[in-house]
């Protein structure tokens, strides 16, 4: 699949295959991906936590309302922010260095046939608060990325809006 066809044919997965293995190769090429992600300066202000542990799992869907798919995901992957690691020009970038490594995410995992689903912590400053306990960082944990093989077909929910387009010729 070509990157034109990943980017639409990528969509937001709540149904999974429950108990669904992920190989590691497969994982650490979705996290390999995240990090060739454009960051400020270079500054790569992120880490991850990869979740398998179903315990855990369910900490996090107790914690954050809208990560229901965690029951039947095969694993999470939280991208964590390192503010820390910027300074002078790239400071204060990491919500959009964060931003550009999940969704990088999503589209490996979706060429490499799975499903995803983003859901948002930062700036939910209880989130991120029980977040910090659950999974023992002191980072800030900015997205959680359920992953597993889709259980169901949703279409398509964006669309080109010409209206939105503003052109400076």
């Amino acid at each position: 699949m070509n990157c034109s066809d990943v980017i639409r044919e990528r969509r937001s997965i709540r149904k999974f295959k429950k108990g669904a293995p992920i190989p590691q190769e497969h994982v650490h090429k979705i996290l390999e991906a995240a990090m060739m992600a454009p960051s400020a300066c270079n500054s790569r202000p992120w880490e991850f936590v990869v979740v398998e542990s179903s315990k855990v799992k369910q900490q996090i869907l107790e914690a954050h309302p809208y990560t229901q798919m965690l029951a039947t995901a095969s694993l999470a992957i939280i991208v964590c922010g390192r503010p820390d690691l910027q300074e002078g020009l790239s400071k204060g970038y990491w919500p959009q260095d964060c931003a550009a490594a999940t969704s990088t995410m999503l589209l490996q995992a979706a060429e490499l046939g799975y499903g995803t689903c983003w859901c948002g912590c930062y700036p939910s400053d209880d989130r991120v608060k029980t977040l910090q306990e659950i999974l023992c960082v002191r980072s800030i944990p900015f997205s959680i990325v359920a992953l597993g093989v889709p259980d169901e077909s949703p279409k398509a929910r964006g669309f080109f809006e010409e209206s939105k387009v503003n052109y400076i010729r």
